[in-house]
């Protein structure tokens, strides 16, 4: 059975030549632990390191665009499948139901987005599948920061902690796959009288 990792991560070309060369080591070794790619289908940025890496190592990638973007941005070529979506809410959704996990690298604001929508449906039971956050020098620390203190406030049940995995390298994302097991369902919300707590 074929499994498929959905990798949200940045598509400018802008950056350190050292996110590229992540890109291709997450490549690599993707196709050596028998994952295929999921992702945004561009040609541009981490994303289409990625794909390029996979594709040259043996392993099989499914692109998804949305039509304005592919009127702009080449997709890339060498694609085994591409979708392309009206919209940027189907493109996401399409995404979400080919993966079998989701990795997010270091990325900018649509990478975000994606991470919050994985994170979201997961919270609400719409998916069980293991969401992993690359952490590379800390790049996440100030978000996690953030989620931190949601929890701390009560805008989050603590045990959301657990609807993520937070990695530093490469081989703790295979181990945390071959190891995952869905956390316990539970209800998003707190034990309150007319949406207030009882004292």
């Amino acid at each position: 059975m074929e499994k498929w990792i959905a990798v949200y991560c940045s598509s400018s070309d802008a950056l350190s030549q050292f996110y590229y060369s992540l890109s291709q080591d997450i490549g690599i070794k993707m196709v050596e632990n028998d994952y295929n790619l999921v992702y945004g289908g561009g040609k541009v940025g981490m994303m289409a390191k990625v794909a390029q890496t996979v594709k040259n190592h043996g392993g099989k990638v499914i692109g998804v665009i949305p039509k304005s973007i592919h009127e702009n941005v080449p997709a890339f070529d060498e694609l085994d499948q591409l979708f392309v979506t009206d919209d940027m809410h189907s493109r996401k959704a399409k995404m979400e139901s080919l993966a079998d996990a989701f990795l997010i690298l270091p990325g900018g604001f649509g990478t975000l987005e994606e991470l919050l929508e994985v994170i979201t449906l997961k919270q609400l039971n719409y998916h069980s599948k293991p969401i992993i956050i690359f952490n590379l020098d800390n790049f996440y620390g100030p978000m996690l920061a953030q989620f931190q203190s949601i929890m701390e406030k009560n805008f989050a049940k603590p045990s959301y902690r657990e609807l993520f995995h937070i990695v530093s390298s490469v081989s703790e994302i295979f181990t945390y796959l071959e190891d995952y097991s869905p956390p316990k369902q539970v209800s998003k919300w707190f034990d309150t009288k007319n949406g207030f707590f009882t004292s």
